[in-house]
């Protein structure tokens, strides 16, 4: 029987792929035999059937040209592929190098640089060892020459060089690894805690009720309804795709009007968009809801300054509560009758969050990733604390807060960039009690693009750090019971603002490569594989429809800890990146039908009364003037990607520490620096967003 290819079954399908090839038969007598295979046409067949060598040398032909074709379409990939790295890194074609502002990850760059360069110099001389056959500590019996006995310098500087690794390198690495495996142990019985209290609440159903009608009044003389006064805000900055849904979802709410006042809190230094955002509040107003537009000359403080100055007005007196919503964000209609409701007979409660939901998670493989992290952070981590602690950190948006709780706990500061977190720990400090709502979800945007994604990250990490060093002397001198000052300072800033950055780039980004370098310093299978696989299952579960994604996920946090650690470090010790504030390109996705379709859908599914949808045409000329200025000016600008250094340099790093774990036959090290390694690669050239948009 003739041998089987590999490929065999792949050649016999139907594809259109390769050129077509004519037989010709050149003598008619020949019997046709039938060939469903490559061994088909000797298998034993009727005697009055002949076998037909020429006819199996005509298809084994054609499977070879279909090969060929195969081959040669994989080379043109790659070669193509090699040819865009070349012009984006060494032409910079159509790229620009992410600006550096004084002191910004120059440190980091640096160190990364210089790691770079010692480990591919220690590289070159391992595979020079390797060919020459020095192999000093897997062979015992190698001979080691005396200084009479040396045949060469270079095999005295390489045992030189094992004998110091081995003494005084191996151990500085092995007590740093071990420290940061501790740590990495603790995060994770923390995320599995979580969890475990996620699965806890699920099985006993516990959520936040709201008992009797809470809009009745209780006074038997002036019996019916009775709703509260509340105060919505909705503070943007130049928010020219998004600033017209989320002023109509606002509008739109079932409230009294008579019970309702908007404000639009513009710090927009773009003329044409506080004129049509100006524009747009008085087409409202004209409908007859009670709006407001309030635009700031000098924008301090940034968002905190936007709402300090907002509450700083003489009629926010007469209102009890404040819902605050970004301007990326669209409630139901509903969203104040479940949530305010909350606060009725319970006067310890401060705030009601509610949860987000991102009506654009689906369109590239960044806001997959990012969807994961986030569906854990509110069904896990929100969840959890609020049931528990009743208290976690204020999400900035999304969230209707007792203004009273909001004046006694200092009001909004502008000492951080997280004045959300700031305003829930003094109020928490204060005696406050929160409230997490999973049910109710406010729809919104997350980063489509990895520079946008990248600046969010860098204020989400440097923020919490520099509030860490204000609010640490208030935590320790507070009246709020012990464990809850460790539950803030051990869990809460520490555990997952600090050390989980901390260890992630330490153990996986320099520790994990220098083990390549240095056998002696190897880390355990389960620290590399198990444990982290396991732990990506527990933060994929809250979005199981993700979990095909879940090793990009693993690898792509891996990619992140560069810029989480910078910014966790910048924010620390205050360097001057940390009190940053860049606003989130938002790319309008909310203001398309894919919006309305989303929600029709999520209202439809609970039951809800369905949100109009509102035609953005205004009577007014000059917002007409505008629009038409927009459309005729607008004029496809060409994409313009950047490369971002210390993120590529890692990349060649990980790669590096790849080969050398090749050449040591550590497999699993070497499938996962590999994959780390092009994972930054795409990250360093921001292919991500240049494949994916």
């Amino acid at each position: 029987m003739a041998p089987r290819l590999d490929f065999s079954e792949r050649w016999t399908k139907d594809s259109k792929k390769g050129t077509p090839v004519v037989v010709k038969m050149e003598n008619p007598n020949y019997s046709i035999v039938e060939i469903n295979g490559p061994d088909a046409a000797f298998q034993p067949v009727e005697k009055s059937r002949g076998k037909n060598a020429k006819q199996v040398r005509w298809v084994l032909l054609l499977k070879a040209h279909r090969a060929v074709g195969c081959v040669a379409w994989l080379a043109t990939f790659f070669w193509s592929l090699l040819g865009a790295i070349k012009k984006r890194l060494i032409f910079r074609q159509g790229v620009t190098v992410a600006s550096e502002k004084l002191g910004k990850g120059k440190l980091v760059l640096r160190v990364i640089r210089v790691f770079l360069v010692t480990s591919l110099a220690i590289l070159a001389f391992e595979v020079v060892a390797y060919l020459k056959g020095w192999h000093y500590f897997d062979n015992a019996n190698l001979h080691i020459p005396r200084t009479l006995d040396l045949q060469g310098l270079l095999h005295l500087v390489y045992v030189s060089w094992l004998t110091f690794r081995a003494d005084y390198i191996a151990p500085p690495i092995q007590a740093l690894s071990k420290f940061c495996v501790v740590l990495f142990l603790i995060q994770s019985a923390d995320r599995l805690i979580l969890s475990l209290g996620c699965f806890w609440i699920k099985y006993k159903k516990i959520k936040p009720r709201i008992s009797g009608d809470p809009f009745k009044s209780d006074d038997a003389e002036a019996p019916g309804y009775e709703y509260p006064m509340v105060l919505v805000q909705i503070p943007m900055c130049n928010e020219r795709e998004v600033y017209e849904q989320s002023i109509s979802a606002v509008c739109q709410l079932d409230w009294p009007k008579d019970r309702l006042l908007i404000q639009v809190l513009d710090d927009s230094d773009e003329e044409n968009t506080q004129r049509l955002i100006n524009a747009e509040v008085s087409k409202w107003s004209q409908k007859g809801i009670n709006i407001i537009y309030r635009h700031r000359v000098v924008r301090t403080g940034y968002k905190a300054g936007n709402l300090k100055s907002a509450m700083s007005c003489d009629y926010v007196k007469d209102y009890e509560f404040v819902a605050i919503f970004d301007a990326d964000f669209q409630p139901n209609p509903d969203f104040l009758k479940l949530t305010v409701p909350h606060f009725n007979g319970n006067p310890e409660l401060g705030l009601v969050q509610a949860r987000w939901a991102f009506v654009n998670k689906d369109e590239n493989l960044l806001t997959r990733l990012q969807n994961i992290n986030l569906c854990f952070h509110f069904e896990v981590e929100q969840q959890v604390n609020g049931v528990f602690l009743n208290f976690f950190g204020f999400n900035g948006t999304a969230g209707v807060w007792r203004i009273k709780a909001l004046e006694e706990s200092g009001g909004w500061l502008e000492r951080t960039t997280v004045e959300d977190m700031d305003i829930a720990v003094r109020a928490h400090l204060n005696g406050w009690k929160f409230i997490f709502l999973n049910d109710v979800k406010v729809l919104c945007e997350v980063p489509e693009s990895y520079e946008a994604y990248r600046k969010q990250q860098h204020r989400w990490h440097s923020g919490p750090m520099q509030l860490f060093r204000l609010c640490l002397p208030a935590i320790i001198t507070s009246k709020i019971a012990i464990w809850k000052k460790a539950n803030l300072i051990l869990l809460f800033f520490l555990l997952r603002k600090l050390i989980l950055p901390f260890y992630s780039f330490t153990l996986f980004c320099i520790i994990l490569p220098l083990t390549m370098f240095v056998p002696e310093a190897e880390l355990p299978m389960w620290v590399i594989c198990y444990v982290p696989v396991l732990m990506s299952f527990l933060n994929i579960l809250p979005a199981p429809k993700s979990f095909p994604f879940i090793v990009p996920y693993l690898l792509f946090e891996n990619t992140m800890s560069v810029t989480k650690f910078n910014a966790m470090v910048s924010g620390l010790f205050q360097l001057g990146s940390s009190y940053e504030w860049v606003v989130t390109k938002k790319s309008g996705r909310s203001s398309e039908s894919d919006l309305l379709a989303a929600a029709e859908k999520d209202l439809k599914a609970t039951n809800q009364p369905q949100m109009q949808r509102v035609v953005s045409e205004s009577e007014l000329g000059e917002l007409n003037r505008l629009k038409e200025q927009k459309e005729s000016a607008s004029k496809p600008v060409k994409k313009v990607n950047k490369i971002y250094r210390k993120e590529l340099a890692l990349a060649f790093l990980l790669l590096t520490a790849a080969v050398r774990s090749l050449l040591s036959a550590q497999g699993v090290h070497f499938y996962f620096l590999l994959f780390q390694g092009v994972t930054f690669l795409l990250v360093g050239l921001d292919l991500i967003g240049e494949q994916m948009s």
